[in-house]
């Protein structure tokens, strides 16, 4: 096991980072920027070096600082957490050449999924079912209508290196593919560098279901139900749920053995998530994040697996312990992502936390770095932690929900509880009718406030 974990990552996930390392006994290193010298994460770990100004570029994303302070703590591990470089395969490969073990999969893992071309025939590959669309990246010299045609409209314009729905244009009809590929190769070139695109076959009215697996790298690999993440705006998740209210458990057991398996050709190692679009009872691959996901709690809670543990143990050398036959999912649990924003326009919302008070009791879990008098900083996503509620059945975790809702805290700034507190009201959500496209027409249709 490792003696000393540096955790690459800030806010509530290098919380939750520190936690697991303690119950396991590894010595914790915290890295931060100036704006996050106050962090809860940084007061609580055994040692921290700051490694750098605000600006993530400076700090987070400077790999570097982040070697440097690796080798002037002696950390011989680092977790990474979710977003920064918790995917990038070359920050894994210096990690390795320095003899530092990159808590996560390998950098080749990390590459294939990576690119979204090569994950789709890889999954494709390894007996995932995948949308239909183009065979691989649509370049200016293709002629993109006739492969849209094949496809049939509407389509989806997609960056090859893309995610958070940048790069990414639908296009309805034949007169709409111009403006989509040429706008979206922009945006891509912009935020990825890579203006590479590829299309697919737009779904009209699908879910967003994810399967998590765990695998130790040696053909042992293992499924961990699948979690609904339909309620989206801009293709950002705002609340999770597993199990899907919309799955059975024959369809649960199919997709996520055939997951799985494909995990084990693979050989892949550590925590990851396959996401799919669900629609007429089919599921389409499309994407894998090599990485753990904001949204894991709600699988921890539904299985009483630890999956930062897991991710150690199994970077540490160690096999898996489980079989899926020992796997069992009780209940229900939804998380709702309590962000630092107007809960209608959505505006974030930084500044100084005055009073805080997060709820508690039976099957209720909050995972935050802040605190009364906490200052939210302007310089990086606005997550102030995540509301994890989990009860006996569906009924009684929305009912659980509503309370913590309730019970919530947080002033002066303005934060998206009032938005969930109408969502666990209303007749939909209630009846777990929704679909990718709902939170977005519900924010159109409300009234203003």
């Amino acid at each position: 096991m490792f003696s000393k974990i540096l955790i690459a990552n800030r806010g509530e996930i290098a919380l939750r980072i520190l936690r697991a390392c303690k119950e396991l006994g590894i010595s914790t290193v915290a890295v931060h920027s100036t704006a996050d010298a106050n962090a809860m994460h940084v007061r609580l770990a055994d040692e921290s070096v700051c490694i750098g100004p605000p600006a993530a570029r400076d700090s987070y994303l400077n790999i570097p600082q982040i070697l440097a302070a690796c080798e002037i703590t002696g950390a011989d591990a680092v977790h990474p957490g979710y977003g920064f470089l918790s995917e990038n395969a070359r920050f894994a490969e210096i990690l390795e050449a320095h003899n530092i073990v990159f808590i996560g999969p390998t950098s080749d893992h990390i590459k294939i999924m990576g690119d979204k071309i090569q994950a789709k025939q890889t999954a494709k590959d390894l007996g995932i079912p995948v949308v239909p669309g183009s065979d691989g990246a649509v370049t200016p010299a293709d002629d993109a209508h006739a492969i849209a045609a094949k496809i049939g409209y509407p389509v989806l314009v997609k960056a090859a290196s893309g995610g958070g729905g940048r790069g990414m244009k639908v296009a309805k009809t034949e007169a709409d593919l111009d403006n989509a590929m040429s706008t979206a190769r922009s945006e891509a070139k912009a935020a990825f560098g890579d203006d590479a695109l590829y299309m697919e076959k737009y779904l009209g009215k699908p879910r967003h279901i994810e399967i998590q697996v765990l695998g130790d790298g040696k053909g042992n690999a293992v499924h961990l139900g699948e979690r609904d993440c339909s309620l989206q705006r801009r293709h950002q998740k705002v609340l999770e749920e597993a199990p899907s209210p919309c799955l059975n458990t024959e369809q649960r057991e199919k997709i996520g053995e055939i997951v799985a398996n494909a995990m084990r050709k693979l050989k892949y190692r550590g925590v990851g998530t396959v996401e799919f679009l669900y629609e007429n009872g089919e599921f389409f691959f499309i994407e894998m994040n090599t990485r753990l996901q904001v949204e894991h709690p709600v699988t921890e809670m539904i299985t009483g697996i630890d999956l930062v543990n897991e991710q150690i143990r199994i970077a540490a050398g160690g096999s898996l312990e489980m079989t899926q036959e020992d796997i069992r999912f009780e209940g229900h649990a939804i998380e709702c992502r309590i962000n630092a924003e107007d809960p209608r326009t959505f505006m974030p919302s930084p500044g100084t936390i005055t009073y805080y008070h997060p709820p508690g009791g039976l099957g209720v879990r909050v995972d935050s770095g802040v605190y009364q008098g906490y200052k939210i900083p302007p310089y990086y996503d606005s997550l102030i932690g995540k509301l994890i509620v989990h009860g006996r059945n569906r009924v009684e975790c929305l009912m659980r929900l509503r309370r913590c809702l309730d019970e919530f805290v947080v002033d002066e700034i303005k934060c998206t509880i009032p938005l969930f507190r109408d969502l666990v009201d209303n007749q939909d959500i209630a009846n777990g009718q929704y679909d990718i496209h709902w939170l977005e027409n519900y924010l159109a249709e409300a009234p203003e406030s």
